[in-house]
């Protein structure tokens, strides 16, 4: 079995994601594994085209701005377990963030929340936990919020 040093945690700020982090925060301690946060924020300027729209060139700096704060707080938290954690943020989709980021920083584990959708809902936005377990090349832990259900 390969020895996990690196392990990704994907995060949206949510409070599913909180979990995941604190459970990697756990495997990192007993592994000796140091953390990799990962923050996507994909806007979609083709989209809005669509529609006669236009975003301000400043959108993407402005999100990227906050995205970096927040995962910095996230990284203090981290470090204040004492355990070593590096950031990284995305335009990309989370799936396919995740998933290339996993990749070339060579993860061992990827650790993720999910919110435990099904049925219509599921179907109907996809998963990215789903994909990410499909298409990883490296083991994948999802961990379902206690209160999922009820924010179904």
């Amino acid at each position: 079995m390969k020895r996990i040093q690196r392990i990704l945690v994907p995060t949206d700020f949510s409070t599913h994601a909180a979990r995941a982090a604190e459970f990697a925060i756990e495997l990192s301690k007993e592994f000796g594994a140091s953390i990799h946060l990962l923050h996507c924020y994909p806007v979609n300027v083709g989209a809005a085209s669509l529609y006669g729209m236009t975003f301000p060139v400043e959108l993407e700096a402005s999100i990227r701005k906050v995205a970096q704060k927040q995962l910095g707080d996230w990284r203090e938290k981290v470090a204040g377990e004492g355990v070593e954690a590096e950031l990284s943020l995305s335009p990309q989709s989370p799936a396919q963030g995740i998933l290339a980021l996993a990749e070339e920083i060579g993860a061992d584990l990827i650790v993720m929340g999910t919110r435990g959708r099904s049925g219509l809902k599921h179907l109907l936005l996809g998963s990215v936990a789903e994909r990410v377990v499909r298409e990883a090349s490296c083991p994948v832990v999802t961990l379902r919020s206690p209160d999922a259900a009820s924010s179904d």
